[in-house]
């Protein structure tokens, strides 16, 4: 091998290398940007698990063991509620994830050394939280079950034994934790959207490079029209990977539906569109394939961490947790496992589905925009 040949091929690459701006900064900043970014939202540590409390008793003894929850780092007590059908609808909107019910017999049963029943009510739609508000809850109660013990024994010389407290648990939507009933439903959200973006980031770029755009911009046709035509082939593809997942996901793996199946499909096809939208957004920003590759992966990766798919959101810093908000399979995760898992309906995840129509509404308008730009 002729050693001046290689160098100067060596040297012939980095020039080239140093002419693509583009793919330099995006080869120096994503180690950067995504060990940042994954090193705080990749945490499975819980605490300030947001929670609800029915105090049906409201005395000084329920009041010093609700304190005595809140002492501790894992529950954050956001709701006084008046009726459990009112933590149901903060459970069913995903607000709380745990609710303490206290009987209006809490004091009296105390005072007469009987044992009164505590009951904390779980979200079990995400096992991971549910698991750690059963663990710290059920813990947290019994420490306080034996401290409360040993103060009335030290106080009564040993001569009284109260029967201490009765912590009961109560999971629901997902009473076994099985980790396949909140992975799947999220799976079906995941697989389509990095099926439906990778599928049209490449419409046009493809174009591009084969020259055959040149046809097109000839063409009486608007910049809108091609967008939407170039748009109609992939809903409908998309479409079909979406009822191919469901039909793996919850029939071949034994998910139940618990709602509406034609409220999921059709808000399914919503999701696939604003997917689609993505993609397009790529093909028209970038120049060459391997940029559009590059700018897919740098929306890809974030979404399967930040979206709730794999952590909770909960458990990340809060700039990390608002930069989820901008990913719709964010708001896709909530309402597909809302529907599967608790079987509730646009009533109660109609915020999440107008925001996802919008994020579809405006990267359609900004692809359609970007594509006339580049037209004149």
């Amino acid at each position: 091998m002729n050693f001046q040949r290689f160098l100067s091929i060596v040297k012939k690459e980095f020039i080239q290398i140093k002419r693509d701006r583009a793919s330099l900064i995006i080869a120096v900043m994503m180690p950067i940007f995504m060990m940042i970014l994954f090193g705080y939202a990749v945490n499975t540590e819980l605490d300030n698990i947001n929670t609800a409390v029915l105090d049906m008793n409201k005395t000084t003894e329920s009041r010093d063991f609700l304190k005595n929850f809140e002492n501790t780092k894992y529950f954050k007590v956001i709701k006084i509620e008046n009726s459990i059908s009112q933590i149901h609808e903060e459970m069913n909107l995903g607000s709380i994830h745990a609710a303490i019910i206290i009987p209006s017999d809490y004091a009296l049963k105390l005072n007469e050394n009987e044992k009164p029943r505590i009951q904390i009510l779980i979200d079990g739609s995400d096992p991971t939280t549910a698991r750690t508000v059963l663990s710290s809850g059920v813990l947290t109660g019994k420490n306080y079950s034996m401290s409360y013990i040993n103060k009335t024994m030290e106080k009564n010389n040993g001569n009284i034994n109260t029967g201490g407290i009765d912590i009961g648990t109560k999971v629901l939507y997902n009473p076994d934790l099985k980790n396949k009933n909140f992975t799947i439903p999220g799976l079906v959200g995941l697989v389509l959207q990095n099926i439906t973006i990778l599928l049209t980031a490449f419409a046009l770029v493809r174009e591009k490079e084969r020259g055959t755009i040149e046809q097109l911009l000839v063409s009486p046709l608007k910049s809108g029209e091609i967008i939407l035509g170039k748009l109609v082939p992939y809903i409908l593809i998309g479409f079909c990977d979406f009822l191919l997942s469901m039909f793996i996901g919850f029939y071949y793996f034994g998910v139940p539906i618990n709602g509406s199946i034609a409220l999921l499909i059709f808000l399914g096809l919503g999701f696939v569109i604003c997917s689609l939208a993505i993609g397009i957004l790529i093909s028209t920003a970038a120049k060459t394939q391997l940029e559009a590759m590059q700018m897919t992966f740098m929306i890809l990766l974030p979404s399967v961490l930040l979206s709730g798919f794999v952590f909770p959101r909960e458990a990340m810093p809060k700039v990390i947790y608002v930069i989820g908000y901008f990913m719709p399979l964010t708001y896709f995760l909530n309402i597909v496992r809302g529907i599967v898992l608790k079987g509730i309906g646009m009533n109660y995840i109609y915020k999440d589905v107008i925001i996802l129509f919008i994020f579809g509404g405006i990267l359609l308008s900004l692809s359609i925009i970007q594509f006339r730009n580049k037209l004149e």
